[in-house]
């Protein structure tokens, strides 16, 4: 198994004006220490369950550019993008530049959004959900056209392309891989097996049933399940002094055996050094036996 580092709250102990400094650090000490992958929430405003809308919020793609000049190896992505914040020829476009200016390492992380509150306090478009869905779908479709060789219009119900013309293209071969974050059985998991190399999914009692159902999508769009990665939402606790890594060691332990290969979250106290040293020592390695 692999570890992702979610970075989802910068309200720190040293404030905004340390923000730079510290968070080019932790990513660095994650990339040195062998972390898979490294995520940002693609939010404005700071979501309920990590604390109020006023606490500190980056801009998702901005993130990613200065964190891709701070690491060498591991990939960058939002866990996810909800995907009425842009638009989708713009979004091929921003993931296209941060694969090429981080050396292949950029991910389309992506979902259907959720967030109605911070839209409609920005004045975001925020669609109904089955609208959402759809334009998810063409999403896909048109980010995969513009990351191909194929330069020519795009047409569907909601998005209209004259030329689908993307230069640079992504260093990535034959594209920057896709993720589809979001455990909607229905939907969401149906264009998992359609489009996306990847899957994010909760940790949570309906998780074994989940993937059960991704398998089924899988076999009606004759996809080989095993090409497409199941990664989970999780929460790293590890203790002040690493007093629960084998506590953690053994949960992930169970996700594997259920066929999770990425075990993708936040880490309490991420800002201190001896927090990367334990992860360092101790998490990934131990994942990697796994």
């Amino acid at each position: 198994m692999r570890i992702g580092l979610h970075l989802s709250d910068f309200t720190w102990p040293g404030g905004p004006s340390s923000l730079r400094r510290e968070l080019g650090a932790v990513a660095s000490a994650a990339d040195q220490a062998g972390v898979d992958r490294i995520s940002v929430m693609d939010h404005v405003w700071q979501i309920g369950h990590i604390g109020p809308p006023e606490h500190e919020m980056l801009e998702a793609y901005t993130t990613l550019g200065y964190l891709a000049a701070k690491t060498e190896r591991a990939s960058l992505m939002t866990l996810v993008t909800g995907v009425t914040y842009r638009s989708p020829g713009l979004l091929a476009k921003i993931v296209a530049t941060l694969d090429v200016l981080s050396n292949g390492r950029a991910w389309l992380g992506i979902g259907a959004a959720w967030n109605e509150e911070e839209s409609k306090g920005l004045g975001l478009f925020f669609p109904p959900l089955a609208e959402r869905y759809e334009r998810l779908e063409e999403t896909l479709q048109i980010c995969l056209q513009m990351w191909s060789d194929d330069d020519g219009p795009y047409e569907g119900r909601h998005y209209r392309l004259e030329r689908t013309l993307c230069s640079p293209q992504p260093l990535t071969r034959p594209r920057p891989p896709i993720l589809i974050g979001g455990s909607g059985e229905r939907k969401t998991l149906r264009l998992v097996a359609r489009y996306a190399q990847a899957c994010n999914l909760w940790n949570d009692e309906q998780l074994p049933r989940r993937l059960d159902v991704l398998r089924e999508h899988c076999a009606r769009e004759g996809r080989p399940y095993d090409e497409i990665e199941k990664t989970v939402s999780y929460r790293f606790d590890l203790g002040q002094r690493g007093e629960r890594v084998q506590e953690v060691l053994d949960d992930l332990g169970r996700l594997a055996s259920l066929g999770v290969e990425v075990a993708h979250g936040g880490v309490a106290r991420v800002w201190e050094p001896r927090t990367m040293e334990l992860i360092a020592a101790t998490l990934v390695p131990g994942a990697a036996k796994l």
